[in-house]
């Protein structure tokens, strides 16, 4: 009887921690939990269209417990500032109460478009995400650069660095900007025509050494965006502008989709621009993160900057872990954006059947991120196994190389 009672003692703890195990708070938190249907009816006025496209907040995972910012925002529904030449819409931190360190804009610019020519308080990344665009820049020494930028590439423009967009053909492009402030606004840049229209006459003339009517006809609003001609071929722009024959050290450009993978397995794949490789771009890093269907990446955190996210294509679901605790797990989208603070815990999951890619930017000179799997694979395995009831022998099939993404199971 005695042995019976053991027996039956353990088993009562074992059922308990298998209970436990996944559903760790008091009270319970999650579906699972609960105790007839009524819990999980949502009777009241309903969105389905917006509703459908987040289940995790919807219903939750029995492991997310607490609040915090919210870390999901979206382009999607950022209202367009439309003008003849293209569009821009923004979301800063006024929008994105989470999202300190960056400020995100989507443009648009038609074959011949233009984003004229203008300057920013903050630094200027972007990557094209359609089409061909030129760009053009000066730097402090007066070294000027011209080039094209394609689907995939980076370009990168340091603060008060002036410098133009124009859509090339066949169908203009599109691209995300990043600005290493979240406070900064696309829609509040330094213009050239609001300083000339706002300049005297009498001023211009003298600063350019020419009759004051030959500036008679620039405009007295300032353009933004326009519609403008289709440029001629790169190398006549670049003959027209190389008057000294100097060329800056740096491109101002950089195209990530050609560059080597820093992590690459049939789960997919990490790319890094950062300046180390992109040696102009002093003050921000970026990932350009591509996951099988299925897969995940890894449970990490980065040490030296915030995460501003922004998804390509596919479908994911992140969680963010926080002290307190506090988890969060959220859907994300094509046009979507995420944020997760400095050494905040967290992991992405591809949850749909096509490739999920998204851009992970962080305003930092390099990128750093520290593996949770590698952190435990180089940590004694008894002091591990103590902390999480786990055989060594489990502990030693962990992965110890920060593969930064796992297949599914």
């Amino acid at each position: 009887m005695l042995a019976a009672s053991a027996m039956g003692a353990v088993m009562t703890a074992t059922a308990a921690r298998a209970a436990a195990f996944g559903n760790p708070d008091q009270p319970p938190q999650g579906a699972i939990n609960a105790s007839g249907p009524g819990n999980l009816k949502d009777p009241g006025p309903r969105d389905e269209a917006i509703g459908n496209q987040f289940p995790s907040a919807t219903s939750p995972p029995a492991t997310d417990i607490g609040g915090g910012a919210l870390d999901w925002a979206s382009f999607n529904n950022a209202p367009k500032r439309i003008q003849d030449g293209g569009w821009a819409r923004q979301v800063t931190q006024r929008d994105f109460a989470i999202s300190s360190t960056i400020a995100g804009v989507n443009m648009r610019l038609t074959a011949g478009g233009i984003r004229e020519l203008h300057w920013h308080q903050a630094a200027e990344w972007a990557i094209m995400t359609y089409g061909s665009c030129r760009v053009t820049v000066l730097d402090t020494v007066g070294r000027p650069f011209v080039a094209d930028v394609n689907e995939g590439d980076l370009w990168y423009f340091p603060p008060g660095y002036p410098h133009s967009l124009q859509g090339l053909g066949p169908d203009g492009c599109e691209f995300v900007i990043c600005f290493d402030d979240g406070g900064a606004s696309e829609f509040n840049t330094l213009l050239l025509t609001d300083w000339i229209a706002h300049t005297p006459p009498d001023v211009l003339a003298k600063n350019f050494g020419v009759p004051a009517e030959t500036l008679a006809k620039v405009p007295l609003h300032d353009l933004w965006i326009f519609q403008g001609t289709l440029p001629g071929d790169l190398a006549s722009d670049r003959a027209a502008i190389s008057k000294s024959g100097h060329v800056p050290p740096h491109p101002f450009i950089f195209k990530l989709g050609s560059w080597a993978p820093a992590k690459q397995s049939k789960a997919g794949e990490i790319r890094v621009a950062d300046s180390n490789s992109f040696p102009i771009s002093t003050t921000i890093a970026a990932a350009l993160v591509t996951v099988r269907p299925g897969g995940i990446r890894e449970m990490h955190w980065h040490p030296n900057a915030d995460e501003w996210q922004y998804y390509l294509k596919g479908k994911a679901r992140m969680t963010v872990f926080n002290a307190g605790p506090n988890a969060r797990t959220m859907d994300f989208h094509p046009g979507d954006i995420g944020y997760v603070k400095r050494n905040i815990g967290h992991y992405v999951e591809n949850v749909g059947d096509t490739d999920l890619q998204f851009i992970g930017v962080f305003r930092a000179p390099r990128y750093e991120e520290i593996s949770l799997s590698d952190w435990l694979t180089h940590t004694p395995p008894a002091l591990v196994a103590q902390h999480l009831h786990v055989d060594e022998s489990a502990i030693a099939k962990w992965p110890d190389n920060a593969p930064g993404i796992m297949p599914g199971s």
